[in-house]
């Protein structure tokens, strides 16, 4: 089968595709025909070698898919050929096909969107659990959202209004606020004077930051007493260093959501949000944005839309079609 492999931390451009070998469910696995694979930015970092956790190269990167059983390990229960799923795995969701354990799976409706079930993984996972476990964003409470046009900001944002809350994107470009505005934000606001300009539209009660970098402290400062400042992820690559007096004058609460420890310390807790996401996307309450649907064969150019962030939403691999154009 062929797969994006990465057999040097690094650059995007030394990312090549190539034929391996099917895999083979063992026991407790399941193989899946992988119909859309969603480009995270930890997909990057990975590459790159900037992750927390280290991938051994070679590898094949991709975390984040849904498609179609082809085939059940010994002692697997509740899955059949045929069934449509989405998943998530550390590497090796951009190939045509991925073994993974069967309970990193959900079975999903036959008649599935499975693009639109790739889409809807990840993002609305980390964005769901950071707004209800860790920030407890409540209805009437507002909420600042960086990074806002990305794939855990816009899902921040779509979640933040069904919550009940007040919600105010902050994007780099006009582009982009006007999508956070279509998408459910009151206001929508640029990095440039962050802290005066949401101080201006009446502060927050919660930030929620994937990004880092030096947009951090001046949102905490725009944080109204006794508010939460929720970090998700550093995608602006600089890990920010937080003036610890500012928490304590304004009674602030630093936060932070990571799936591996949610996972090792209230697993049930996550079960719960899984099933609540579901029923959200089942109503149609909740849909993700797909920005662009990429070839295997052109993934280079999927991973380098996301780490250029010229991408709105939700970016698409499809390995298993070799005729969708360039970002279709």
């Amino acid at each position: 089968m062929r797969a994006l492999r990465c057999t040097v931390h690094g650059s995007l451009d030394d990312l090549t595709v190539g034929e391996i070998p099917e895999p083979v469910a063992g026991a407790g696995q399941v193989v899946v025909d992988v119909r859309a694979a969603a480009v995270n930015f930890a997909d990057i970092l990975i590459i790159q070698g900037a992750y927390q956790v280290a991938a051994p190269v070679p590898f094949t990167p991709g975390s984040e898919f849904a498609g179609r059983v082809v085939e059940v390990g010994p002692d697997v229960e509740g899955f059949a050929a045929g069934d449509a799923v989405s998943g998530s795995v550390f590497v090796g969701a951009f190939a045509q096909r991925v073994v993974v354990p069967a309970a990193s799976l959900t079975v999903l409706p036959p008649d599935v969107d499975l693009r639109a079930a790739a889409a809807s993984g990840v993002s609305y996972a980390t964005a769901y659990h950071a707004l209800t476990l860790v920030a407890e964003l409540r209805a009437g409470e507002t909420l600042a959202v960086l990074g806002a046009a990305g794939g855990v900001g816009l899902a921040a944002v779509q979640l933040g209004r069904l919550l009940g809350a007040r919600v105010i994107a902050v994007a780099s470009s006009e582009r982009k606020r006007g999508l956070c505005r279509a998408e459910g934000a009151d206001d929508a606001l640029p990095y440039e004077d962050l802290k005066r300009n949401l101080a201006g539209a009446g502060g927050a009660d919660v930030v929620l930051d994937p990004v880092g970098g030096a947009h951090a402290e001046p949102a905490l400062r725009a944080l109204r007493w006794g508010g939460r400042y929720v970090t998700v992820g550093f995608a602006a690559g600089e890990i920010p260093r937080i003036p610890l007096n500012l928490v304590m004058l304004k009674g602030i609460s630093v936060r932070g959501f990571e799936f591996g420890g949610w996972a090792r310390h209230d697993r049930d807790a996550l079960a719960r949000g899984r099933a609540e996401l579901t029923r959200l996307f089942a109503t149609g309450e909740l849909k993700p944005h797909i920005h662009a649907v990429y070839s295997l064969e052109d993934a280079a150019g999927a991973l380098a839309a996301v780490a250029g962030r010229s991408s709105a939403g939700k970016v698409l691999i499809v390995p298993a079609d070799p005729d969708v154009p360039h970002g279709a």
